[in-house]
């Protein structure tokens, strides 16, 4: 009997020991957490199509909705027909400017057959001064139509910029329509649902790229000096209640400033109040989820 108590003594404390060094074989823990955007509506309208679900893995440059443009589409065909319509009231320089050019040149014709004429004494001087006088009345004539012209063309097209501004905004407000997603990743939450109203700033849905999972775990200041951007560890979670899975990290951030432990957090000094945190970047191979525990042997 008395062995049999011995024995027993033996194997609490046996497990004991083991319980405490399976609880300390780590140096730190935290949770997994990834870089998540959410995407929200750039412009005003219904959303006819949205072609994705929660947990889809969605492309980067993939159309996965479209907002409603009928009324841009509108807007843009109005502004179009009205900068037309300005056009239409354009002078044409060139045809009337050719009619006096027409005069000039046949003005210089008849002022050269004068002066023939004068140096052979067959006409008075007075008629060579009248020509002259007449081809000067004529280039003076051609120069203020063209400026008077040329302010009128400049007038009316000032008056087309501010209608082609807003033609391309419009057009940029139809490209925004359609909603592009930027990343490729995993669909986490979806916000809107078709034949919903959107508006600018509307979240849409949340993504995030699960591929590359970042721990973010907290160490004391006696271990901070082991530590180093770039460097290498191991990282674990649970598999089952006995095993572990076993990951290769990299440390790539370390937090400059201490901060108070959180409570859910354990670090190889529990008794520590202040507290580095440590983000290591894990590739994921689909197991590692966010908000999962995480521990760290450096």
């Amino acid at each position: 009997m008395k062995n049999f108590n011995l024995q027993f003594h033996f194997f609490i404390l046996f497990l004991f020991f083991a319980c405490s060094n399976n609880k300390n074989d780590f140096d730190a823990s935290g949770t997994f957490e990834a870089e998540e955007f959410i995407i929200s509506s750039e412009s005003n309208g219904k959303i006819l199509e949205l072609k994705f679900e929660e947990g889809d893995t969605l492309r980067k440059n993939q159309v996965v909705a479209l907002v409603d443009t009928t009324q841009l589409h509108f807007k843009k065909e109005q502004l179009i027909f009205s900068m037309a319509a300005l056009k239409t009231k354009l002078p044409d320089i060139e045809s009337q400017l050719s009619a006096i050019e027409e005069q000039i040149k046949t003005a210089e014709r008849e002022k050269n057959r004068i002066e023939i004429l004068v140096n052979e004494k067959s006409v008075s001087q007075k008629q060579l001064d009248d020509i002259a006088s007449q081809l000067e009345i004529l280039k003076k004539q051609y120069i203020a139509t063209k400026t008077n012209l040329t302010i009128t063309q400049k007038s009316i097209l000032s008056e087309t910029n501010p209608i082609k501004s807003q033609i391309e905004q419009l057009k940029d407000q139809i490209k925004k329509s359609v909603i592009v997603n930027p990343i490729d990743g995993i669909v986490l939450a979806r916000y809107s649902k078709e034949n919903e109203l959107a508006s600018q700033g509307k979240a849409i849905y949340k993504i995030a790229d699960l591929s590359e999972m970042t721990l973010r775990a907290f160490v004391t200041g006696n271990q901070l000096p082991e530590l180093k951007i770039g460097q290498s560890v191991k990282v674990y979670i649970d598999q089952d209640e006995k095993n572990r899975k076993e990951y290769e990290g990299k440390i790539y951030w370390i937090s400059s400033k201490a901060e108070f432990t959180p409570k859910t957090i354990q670090t190889k000094d529990e008794r520590a109040n202040l507290v580095y945190a440590v983000k290591i970047k894990v590739k994921n191979d689909g197991y590692i989820k966010i908000g999962m525990y995480g521990e760290v042997k450096f």
